[in-house]
């Protein structure tokens, strides 16, 4: 099914998405990769603040090349999600809404996703120069020491991803492989 929602994303629209369901996100999302990632943990347990507030946002695993001229961004596909599951927990605890990545992710991450109502969607890899052309707006926020790592806020206009996992727990990556097999 095709869907279209809004960043942040609300537990009620996170309820609403099912794996396997076609979404296309407008507003904010934010970008943060495994630097910045491990600099936000520092944080936390350094008993600091996050430098935006987590609360239903999106985070995309995602480190974009050099913009062109006229271009807000450069390439900006997905980076492997399973590079931030020692993090992603923590932060689904702490509000976030979603994470958008590729590749498979922790029973761990699986299980704080249901917790938190949340939802992890994936984008399509190798696909970076098309899907920055959703991407409107670009602006570094955070951690500009780490350069393509810094956490960037990204204005999107129907940014094209898939749910994988569900808040319900229902994992794309696991039923494709059953529905294969039962048609092979």
């Amino acid at each position: 099914m095709e869907k279209n929602i809004t960043a942040p994303i609300s537990k009620e629209e996170a309820r609403m998405l099912h794996a396997g369901d076609y979404v296309y996100i407008s507003g904010t999302i934010y970008t943060a990769r495994d630097a910045a990632h491990k600099r936000m943990q520092e944080t936390l347990q350094a008993g600091g603040k996050l430098p935006f507030d987590i609360e239903r946002e999106m985070i995309y695993y995602m480190g974009p090349s050099p913009a062109r001229e006229g271009r807000p961004i450069g390439s900006a596909g997905p980076t492997t999600a399973g590079r931030m599951d020692k993090y992603a927990p923590q932060l689904l605890d702490l509000g976030l809404g979603a994470m958008i990545g590729k590749g498979k992710r922790t029973k761990e991450v699986q299980d704080a996703v249901v917790r938190n109502s949340a939802v992890y969607f994936a984008a399509v890899g190798g696909a970076g120069a098309l899907l920055s052309k959703c991407i409107m707006g670009s602006e570094v926020i955070a951690y500009d020491d780490l350069g393509t790592e810094a956490i960037r806020k990204l204005t999107v206009e129907k940014f094209p991803v898939i749910v994988v996992i569900d808040c319900e727990g229902n994992n794309l990556y696991e039923t494709a492989i059953l529905e294969y097999r039962k048609n092979v």
